[in-house]
């Protein structure tokens, strides 16, 4: 796999509808491969399961940072963005801390999107893990 990928099919789906399958194919992704994981692990994986959904989606996304109207090279990447709509920010830490809310919002505001999922895979219970933020 490159840095970024692809698909090629693109689904027009509501965004509430679209969060709940990028939800329930993270509970998929969950399911099987447990707690424990590297970061990278969960994303190809759920990378993998929401092009299969049919769904558009790039992985390592690069997000360009403008200042003084400016395009700085700072190297700030989306996990995950599907169907050109939703940021998924993916973490494999022991909980979630504030700084990592800040980042999917700053991601939102930089990219002028309106919804991101913070999913945390490293818990036993997934739902646990999971934050749906909007700007």
């Amino acid at each position: 796999m490159t840095d970024m990928e692809i698909t090629k099919s693109k689904k027009s789906i509501a965004i509430n509808d679209l969060t709940y399958l990028i939800i329930g194919s993270a509970f998929k992704v969950h399911n099987a491969l447990g707690p424990g994981l590297l970061k990278s692990s969960y994303e190809a994986c759920l990378f993998y399961e929401l092009t299969e959904a049919g769904l558009k989606v790039e992985r390592q996304k690069e997000l360009p940072l403008i200042y003084n109207e400016v395009k700085m090279d700072t190297g700030y990447r989306m996990d995950l963005l599907v169907n050109d709509t939703v940021i998924v920010e993916i973490k494999a830490v022991e909980e979630l801390a504030p700084i990592h809310k800040a980042q999917v919002l700053t991601y939102l505001k930089l990219s002028k999107l309106k919804i991101g999922l913070l999913i945390n895979f490293n818990t036993t219970d997934l739902k646990e893990g999971i934050q749906r933020l909007a700007m």
